[in-house]
């Protein structure tokens, strides 16, 4: 149950902080579904990884 409260609570932290992140500059132009596919494949590399750390962290420093 932790790990899924830090899930959704990461979930959120992540999607406010890449709104402001302009990955379509780095796309040709009319490539607008690569951009969203690549946009949503950093997204949940960032979730899995930032989740994991806190969790794997504070599970270290309890036991």
């Amino acid at each position: 149950m932790t790990k899924f409260i830090l899930y959704v609570l990461v979930t959120i932290i992540t999607f406010w902080s890449m709104d402001g992140v302009n990955l379509n500059i780095i796309f040709k132009k009319g490539q607008v579904v690569k951009a969203r596919v690549i946009y949503f494949l950093i997204l949940l590399s960032i979730i899995y990884l930032v989740t994991n750390f806190i969790y794997d962290f504070i599970y270290l420093k309890i036991f």
